[in-house]
């Protein structure tokens, strides 16, 4: 789906669900990631998360635009458009928004950890950092020994 396809979808959905007409800009925006849709409360625009459409299909995507267009229909009527008001709850279900986006099934996996063990020469205490220290400043708290990396260790 284009942008352009996009735009002719939420004017259609705002007439046919709203009975109001959609009058400013939607788009694709993937640089979203946790969530479905943003609408802008300066400018007016909505932006729809791609993933929703390829990950969930059609009927998820209607979802979070009704969802969008009732954030879009209180602002511009005057009233808040936050999520916890009785507005938004009532407009939400009446015409059948979704009120969460869906989790996105994550396609990359997430970077393992790295453990960094440092070694007191001196006493033999242990310390266990992500970040790498530098050995010349840093010295062990116990008893002021000089600190030597033992081994770097990665998890899942």
């Amino acid at each position: 789906m284009t942008d352009q396809e996009l735009q002719t979808l939420v004017e259609k959905i705002s007439e046919q669900s709203f009975g109001k007409p959609f009058q400013h800009q939607a788009m694709f925006n993937a640089r979203l990631k946790t969530t479905g849709g943003r609408y802008h409360l300066k400018d007016h625009h909505i932006d729809i998360n791609p993933k929703m459409l390829t990950a969930f299909g059609e009927p998820t995507l209607e979802g979070i635009i009704k969802h969008e267009l009732c954030h879009y229909h209180l602002h511009l009527a005057g009233y808040s458009g936050q999520h916890r008001t009785k507005e938004f709850q009532q407009l939400l279900k009446q015409v059948g928004g979704l009120r969460y986006a869906p989790r996105i099934p994550t396609q990359t996996k997430r970077k393992p950890k790295r453990y960094l063990i440092y070694r007191c020469e001196q006493c033999g205490q242990r310390f266990v950092r992500q970040r790498r220290g530098d050995t010349t400043k840093f010295v062990c708290s116990r008893c002021r020994g000089r600190l030597v990396l033992q081994q770097v260790q990665e998890t899942q």
